[in-house]
């Protein structure tokens, strides 16, 4: 088993893991002074803002994301320059179009004089500028990806992470500025790295005039398919912060206190991620060659294996739970530690699930079947937005929507275990035994 776990470390592409471990560990950075420089609900109206900007920038980004990276790969010199201007031109429309809708709801709620968190407001009227600086080096990330060009990758990410982390820095010893500033600063700071992609012509933006009505119309196509997934997955990530926003009695405060546990449960799952990355291609050669024994063998593993590695996360975080939130928070959310400390405790129950969960929809798509995938991410998106929704407006508790979450994590498990069940006759006790048969060898293994 150390053998395979050796095997997974080699197989990853390290600049890609320095990319992401980089990028979190400035975001951690990042998230650290915010809580130190923005009041509860301030910092909450923030959280809101930048959970939304992502979500957004994912469904606009994963339209043509993967179909562009698809055909990049092997193109030559003038395919390149059609395909990343046609997709350049596919997300200059569709930044016209949120453009109209953002700032058109903006304006209804000013003349309606609508009631609504601060956040929202944010979003609709700041957005655009950040969509607009944010396009050329997100990109620019389908040539990168598609060259496997992950130092470069990692550069520019760093670039305009790095500077805004420079600038909180700076902002906490010296400038003292307000969340507006702060917005206006991070869409700086995605400019800057969009110029830079623009003017080495990563971007697309010179190759306009290359652009292919046929390449994007394959682009849309191919790239339609996957959004239904990618809508729901985005969806149980930030379901719970936009459900929270709309509370009256929650509000930005409520936003704030839940972003530091989940913000803690995050990065736990880096790693996750990695391992998923590299499970899937092995997985997926084995069931082109239709090696279905070895494709279930290679799941057991992984599962069994990582969630022996979470356990004592787990169990550290669990005991350590008070120290890691105040360290993360800060003292402005001292009087809210217990209630804090009980929520990211419930989340260590959810970090123990997780790799189940993850790696049964990993395998539904190494085994080609994405639809079960959707069917299972779509029902754990339901399941969470209905229970958010009980947990805000009829519990009123932050406790409960984090309970909520290991409830919707066990029905995916559930759900994703009754699909491999019906089409390979997966057995789950062979996971417990994977893990048993780790541990008796572990003398051997580590001698």
């Amino acid at each position: 088993m150390l053998g395979k776990i050796k095997n997974i470390g080699k197989e990853k592409n390290l600049s890609s893991l320095m990319a992401n471990v980089s990028v979190a560990f400035l975001g951690l950075l990042s998230f650290m002074l915010l809580t130190r420089q923005l009041s509860k609900e301030l910092f909450g109206e923030w959280v809101l803002f930048i959970t939304l900007a992502t979500f957004v920038d994912l469904l606009r980004f994963g339209l043509t994301r993967t179909s562009s990276v698809r055909l990049l790969s092997g193109a030559d010199n003038q395919k390149q320059k059609n395909i990343l201007g046609s997709t350049f031109r596919i997300n200059l429309k569709l930044l016209g179009i949120l453009t109209v809708l953002c700032w058109g709801a903006h304006v209804a709620l000013l003349i309606f004089n609508l009631e609504i968190n601060n956040g929202y407001r944010l979003f609709l009227f700041y957005y655009p500028f950040l969509a607009f600086s944010n396009l050329s080096w997100n990109n620019a990330m389908s040539l990168f990806q598609a060259e496997q060009n992950f130092k470069r990758m990692m550069v520019v990410r760093i670039s305009n992470v790095g500077l805004f982390c420079l600038f909180l820095l700076l902002n906490q010893w010296w400038l003292h500025l307000g969340l507006v500033e702060i917005i206006w600063v991070n869409i700086a700071v995605n400019a800057v790295s969009g110029i830079w992609c623009t003017l080495k012509s990563w971007d697309g933006f010179f190759y306009l005039r290359h652009a292919k009505k046929t390449i994007q119309k394959e682009l849309i196509n191919f790239g339609k398919y996957s959004m239904g997934t990618l809508i729901s997955s985005s969806l149980l990530k930030s379901s719970d912060t936009f459900i929270i926003g709309m509370s009256p009695i929650l509000g930005s405060a409520g936003i704030a206190m839940y972003a530091i546990p989940l913000k803690l449960t995050d990065l736990l799952g880096i790693p996750l991620h990695s391992f998923a990355m590299t499970a899937y291609p092995r997985m997926s050669k084995k069931s082109i060659e239709g090696d279905l024994s070895g494709v279930k063998k290679i799941f057991y593993s992984y599962v069994g294996i990582i969630t022996l590695l979470f356990f004592p996360v787990a169990m550290v975080s669990f005991v350590f739970a008070e120290y890691l939130v105040l360290f993360l928070g800060g003292n402005e959310y001292l009087d809210s530690l217990p209630l804090l400390t009980l929520i990211f405790r419930v989340f260590t129950v959810y970090i123990m699930l997780l790799p189940i969960d993850r790696f049964t929809g990993v395998l539904l798509d190494s085994i080609n079947r994405p639809k079960l995938n959707l069917y299972k991410v779509l029902v754990m998106t339901s399941a969470n937005i209905i229970l958010n929704v009980l947990a805000v407006f009829v519990f009123q508790s932050l406790v409960a929507v984090a309970v909520g979450t290991v409830l919707f994590t066990l029905m995916g498990i559930f759900l994703g275990f009754y699909f491999l069940k019906k089409e390979i006759q997966i057995q789950s006790k062979q996971i417990v035994l994977e893990s048993v048969l780790f541990l008796k060898n572990l003398k051997t293994h580590l001698g």
